[in-house]
């Protein structure tokens, strides 16, 4: 029988760590896209909305909302996936392994925060559709035909003078 014998434990290289802390980094990036895509597609319907009808009360449209918060819990989650993995992997490594004098958290941390507002931000647009009053899109606001013949509410270019 042979018998084998522990392996040595490697020298610390803080490159193992920093790598997988730009990994978490890149998610937490891709997770803001993500959320501002949600954020976009939830809003563009009612800018559309107003476009189409300018002076109405109208109300956030109820499909693009939906597919909009859906983006926005897709980031947050994300987010908070990739944070939740990256605090797992830091755990499994031994104090030999870890930089010195480093703040191995704040990443974490930051991805939480996120991870929150970006579910914050999910709630919000959700209470905007279902309980939200319609919004005004009023008379000062220019419609599209006032901004192709170049004429703005409240502004008269006849007189420099005023």
């Amino acid at each position: 029988m042979s018998t084998e014998l522990p392996k040595p434990t490697p020298p610390s290289d803080p490159r193992v760590f920093f790598a997988a802390e730009r990994t978490m980094l890149a998610w937490l990036r891709t997770g803001l896209a993500v959320i501002g895509v949600g954020f976009l597609v939830a809003r563009f319907g009612l800018f559309l909305e107003m476009l189409r009808h300018p002076g109405v009360d109208i109300s956030p449209p109820l499909i693009s909302s939906l597919i909009g918060i859906g983006f926005v819990l897709l980031g947050a989650t994300l987010i908070g996936v990739s944070a939740w993995q990256h605090r797992a992997f830091i755990d499994e490594m031994t104090l030999e392994q870890r930089p010195n004098s480093y703040s191995m958290q704040l990443a974490v941390w930051v991805s939480a925060v996120v991870t929150f507002l970006g579910m914050a931000l999910a709630i919000y647009l959700l209470l905007s559709v279902f309980t939200g009053e319609p919004i005004h899109a009023g008379a000062a606001s220019p419609t599209s035909e006032n901004v192709i013949y170049g004429e703005l509410p409240g502004l008269d270019l006849t007189n420099p003078a005023d």
